[in-house]
């Protein structure tokens, strides 16, 4: 007697567990350089994430169903799990693309009407790594090439319009009468915990920049604060993609946190 699952049920299982690995590779691939971001998360990730899925989770229906019609009953469990695993899967996915949606823009400030501006440098190295180019929070979306797409009424807000309304708790941070060298000191810090790189001081702009990179795909983006007139804003602008799923306003959230236990605000 067999006492064993049938093939299509332990197959159904190892191409669920396998998910992760197709994803990891297509993530760490990107990051390595092995291939462009555009293959990597919209060919890859994106599109062939879909289908990997949706194949997986179609032989693990299908082993269900031949277990079930069995006596006994061998398999099931695994044939379950060969169901249930990309179906867990997919609702990551669909939960990140309706992230994307509420998250349309990948340029976010405390300061939307005098953001703070990147320095020459990080200007260079955006541009040498083809990056988005930075627009005016003054500019309808639907004026700028890379939402020129976007229905309304995404195409008739700026990114200051959609700042206010997404992200209502970013604020300056208020550091009164703090010294100037203890602030910089305390932003310089919290870059740095953040695991930020190429963390630099501009005396005279009065700004700390650095540089955040994704632990996956190795998504690298600008982060620049500017220490005046008592308060501190922080701008966080994604290199690449359109939006930024929350990111970069979660960034923006947590140096502010660092800064104000440092300071003792």
């Amino acid at each position: 007697m067999q006492n064993s699952a049938p093939w299509y049920a332990r197959l159904a299982l190892i191409l669920s567990l396998l998910l992760p690995v197709y994803f990891a590779i297509a993530a760490l691939g990107t990051k390595f350089g092995l291939w462009s971001w555009q293959f990597g998360l919209l060919t890859l990730t994106a599109q062939g994430g879909l289908i990997v899925i949706g194949a997986a989770a179609l032989m693990g229906l299908i082993s269900l169903i031949l277990c079930l019609r069995r006596t006994p009953k061998l398999g099931w469990r695994s044939a379950l799990a060969g169901l249930l695993i990309p179906g867990a899967i997919m609702g990551f996915v669909m939960v990140s693309l309706a992230g994307a949606g509420s998250h349309p823009i990948h340029d976010i400030a405390t300061d939307t009407a005098d953001p703070p501006a990147l320095s020459a440098k990080a200007l260079a190295d955006r541009a040498a790594a083809e990056a988005n180019p930075i627009n005016g929070y003054d500019i309808p979306l639907g004026q700028i090439e890379q939402f020129a797409e976007a229905p309304p009424p995404l195409s008739e807000q700026t990114y200051a319009d959609i700042i206010a309304a997404n992200y209502p708790e970013l604020a300056p941070l208020d550091i009164g009468d703090t010294d100037t060298n203890a602030a910089v000191n305390a932003v310089q810090l919290a870059m740095a915990e953040m695991g930020l790189t190429g963390i630099r001081y501009n005396e005279d702009a009065g700004t700390v920049e650095g540089l955040a990179e994704t632990f996956w795909f190795g998504f690298k983006d600008d982060v620049v604060a500017r220490v005046s007139e008592g308060k501190i804003d922080v701008r966080s602008i994604s290199r690449v993609g359109r939006s930024d799923l929350g990111a970069n306003a979660k960034r923006i959230l947590d140096l502010r946190a660092r800064v104000a236990k440092t300071l003792k605000l």
